[in-house]
C-alpha cells in the first residue's frame, strides 16, 4: 500500500524533499505540543514557530488543528507499522497474531496518553473535508491489521471482519481514554472481536 502524503488537496503533485523535511517538522512540532498538553495544546501559532515555517505556509499544509492532527496519527501508524515489520505479532492464529498487534499499538499510545487523546479527538471532529485524511488513518490500520493476519487478498467477509475490528479498537480507546475501561478490559474486548477473523476464514475445500 503506497502511503505517499500530499499536501492537502487530492491532485497535490508529491511533495519535494525540501517540502517533506518541512513537513516532517511540522508534525514533530504538533506531536510535541500535543504530547505534553494535549489537543486544546495544539496551536498552530505555535506548531508554525516550533517547525520554524511561516503560519501561512502552515496553513497550506494543514488547513485546521483537525487536519494536522489527523495526519499526527497517521504518522503514528506509519511509524508503528514499520516497527511491526521488523518484529512481527507472535501468535499461532491470525486472530492471536491481530490482538498482539493491536495491543502493541494501544500500549504505543497508553505511553503518551495526552498525545492519544489529541489524535482520537481529531478523529472524532473530523467533517467531510477531513475525509481524505481520515481515510488514510483507516487504510493504514487496514493495512496493519492484514499484515498481522498474513493476508494479502481478503475476502469480502474478511474484510467486513476487519473494519468491526477496527471500530471496536477506536472505541476501546476512547473509552480507556475517558476513564470508562481499564487497559484489562480493553484487552478483553480486542481479543473477543478479533475471534471474528476465525469465523471469517474461508473453509477448506473437500478433498476427494
Amino acid at each position: 500500500m503506497s502511503t505517499e502524503v500530499k499536501e492537502s488537496g487530492a491532485a497535490s503533485p508529491p511533495l519535494t524533499e525540501r517540502q517533506e523535511a518541512r513537513r516532517r517538522r511540522i508534525l514533530h512540532a504538533s506531536a510535541q505540543l500535543a504530547s505534553k498538553g494535549g489537543f486544546d495544546a495544539v496551536q498552530m501559532r505555535e506548531v508554525a514557530e516550533s517547525s520554524s515555517v511561516a503560519l501561512g505556509t502552515l496553513y497550506r499544509y494543514f488547513p485546521s488543528k483537525v487536519h494536522l492532527l489527523v495526519a499526527t496519527m497517521q504518522d503514528q501508524l506509519q511509524h508503528l507499522h514499520g516497527a511491526l515489520r521488523k518484529h512481527p505479532p507472535a501468535g499461532d492464529t491470525a486472530a492471536e497474531r491481530v490482538a498482539e498487534t493491536l495491543m502493541r499499538a494501544f500500549r504505543a499510545l497508553q505511553r503518551e496518553p495526552h498525545l492519544a487523546d489529541a489524535m482520537v479527538r481529531a478523529l472524532t471532529f473530523a467533517d467531510r473535508s477531513v475525509s481524505p485524511e481520515v481515510d488514510t488513518v483507516s487504510r493504514l490500520t487496514t493495512a496493519i491489521i492484514l499484515d498481522a493476519m498474513g493476508l494479502e487478498n481478503p475476502t469480502p467477509q474478511q474484510l467486513s471482519a476487519v473494519r468491526v475490528i477496527e471500530h471496536t479498537w477506536h472505541s476501546a480507546l476512547i473509552t480507556w481514554l475517558s476513564g470508562r475501561a481499564s487497559i484489562a478490559q480493553v484487552k478483553i474486548d480486542i481479543e473477543t472481536v478479533c475471534r471474528l477473523i476465525d469465523l471469517t476464514s474461508p473453509e477448506p475445500s473437500p478433498t476427494g
